[in-house]
């Protein structure tokens, strides 16, 4: 290819790649952004006066907004690991032809995907049976199983992990447990980082579960929980504001910068995250191989 087509095509891949970024770079810009420079002269790449005002709202909260992102930061390595094993020994047992049951278990998991048992059974399961209100586990637990995950992997392992190196794996007097963990796994992990990422957001941008089963006011709640109440709060001051009269108060909230300022404590975790993964990519495509 000519130096000049190659050129081009990165300048084109350059530009694509830009506008990719440039949303996230956008909110970034509105959350530093003076509330009332954005009333007066709307959103702008480059507004005419910067504010802190967002974040000091946010962080005014103190030490609890610091608890509530070490409870979620917990709960995601934590159920992102449990969801990878209960995910990967599932869809493993299950990718293997000499597994008796795995026409059962591969039903078992597709038919949750079709027919659930809806919000109330899980309630009821989660407090009346577990006792797991009001628990870190009530919100690792209700995500730890995926059936499109398992299906994923599945597909994955019967498809990228060839049955030559488990023959000569067993050949060599390795059991199942071993061969699944020295051989398997080497070999098979880009499809458990991109079951890692999937879980990993999951868990990060997770509140519902916090809002069914924490009821105690005195509990840390989730991130996303938390800054969901900043904001529940936020709103209601501004609506009181406005019934008495005093719009000098409503002005001076940071309503909408303080929603881009959310996004971005909620998404630059994730995204900070994101390399550590795309690492595990390139290296799981190179690990492991069928030897003649």
């Amino acid at each position: 290819m000519p130096r000049g087509w190659n050129i081009v095509f990165n300048i084109i891949i350059g530009l694509f790649s830009f506008s990719c970024v440039f949303p996230f770079l956008y909110v970034i810009i509105i959350s530093f952004t003076d509330e009332k420079t954005l009333a007066l002269e709307g959103f702008s790449i480059l507004p005419s006066k910067f504010s802190a005002d967002a974040y000091h709202y946010i962080f005014s909260t103190g030490s609890e907004l610091f608890s509530s992102f070490g409870l979620t930061l917990l709960v995601t390595v934590l159920g992102t690991f449990i969801t990878l094993f209960l995910v990967t020994t599932y869809a493993y047992a299950v990718s293997r032809k000499s597994f008796e049951f795995r026409g059962f278990f591969s039903f078992l998991a597709f038919f949750t995907m079709l027919f659930s048992g809806g919000m109330v059974p899980g309630y009821i399961v989660m407090t009346q049976f577990l006792h797991l209100q009001n628990t870190i586990w009530a919100l690792v637990l209700p995500l730890a199983m995926s059936a499109f995950s398992i299906i994923v992997m599945r597909t994955f392992f019967q498809t990228t992990v060839p049955d030559e190196i488990i023959e000569s794996a067993k050949m060599d007097g390795a059991g199942e447990f071993l061969t699944f963990a020295r051989i398997v796994l080497p070999v098979s992990l880009p499809g458990i980082a991109t079951i890692g990422l999937f879980s990993s957001l999951g868990y990060w941008n997770d509140w519902f579960n916090a809002l069914l089963y924490y009821n105690k006011p005195d509990l840390t709640p989730p991130l996303q929980f938390m800054l969901m109440r900043i904001e529940k709060n936020m709103e209601f001051l501004r609506q009181m504001s406005q019934h008495l009269g005093d719009y000098n108060a409503v002005g001076a909230l940071p309503t909408e910068t303080v929603r881009m300022a959310m996004v971005v404590l909620a998404t630059l975790p994730i995204v900070m995250a994101y390399p550590f993964f795309q690492r595990y990519f390139v290296q799981g495509l190179t690990v492991g191989s069928v030897k003649g």
